[in-house]
């Protein structure tokens, strides 16, 4: 198994790890990305978001997304949107090695802080991330803005402007 840098032609097995993660997370119809904004938004002039992919005899058998994020605190971080391995290859140090790619990265570049999100009912990740050393902030929420969420609130803040 080796662990590389993810490349354009990689998106079409990326797309299908992150189908998968939408499966074990519960949410098998909440994936609306396609392949062509993948390659737009990794690999276009201003890339969004870089990976990390595992790959085992010629398939890509995990992978890890993340992008840059601003913290008013310690500067430039790195937000881990998402780190997949497929069903069929779990336990073969694969999420492991994509984990550790990330953090080095991140380490090399002299970054104070790597976030993410994990679900409260995943376990072993919740395991493996306290043992590596990492803090789940149990004070803190996550607060998200769904598409229907905003074209409410931005009709309301038009409606005000109007009245």
């Amino acid at each position: 198994m080796t662990i590389r840098r993810g490349q354009k032609e990689d998106m079409p097995a990326v797309l299908e790890l992150i189908r998968e993660l939408a499966i074990f997370e519960k949410e098998p119809d909440a994936v609306v990305i396609t392949v062509a904004d993948l390659e737009r938004d990794g690999f276009g002039p201003q890339p969004l978001f870089e990976t990390y992919v595992a790959e085992q005899n010629g398939e890509i058998i995990g992978m890890a997304l993340f992008y840059y994020r601003y913290s008013t605190w310690k500067g430039k971080t790195i937000h881990l949107e998402d780190l997949i391995v497929k069903e069929s290859h779990r336990g073969t140090g694969a999420g492991s090695a994509l984990y550790a790619a990330v953090m080095e990265y991140a380490k090399s570049l002299g970054l104070r802080r790597v976030e993410w999100a994990v679900l409260d009912w995943n376990t072993p990740a919740i395991n493996f991330y306290e043992k590596s050393g990492a803090k789940i902030l149990e004070t803190w929420r996550t607060v998200q803005m769904d598409e229907q969420g905003l074209t409410a609130f931005t009709a309301t803040l038009k409606e005000k402007h109007l009245n």
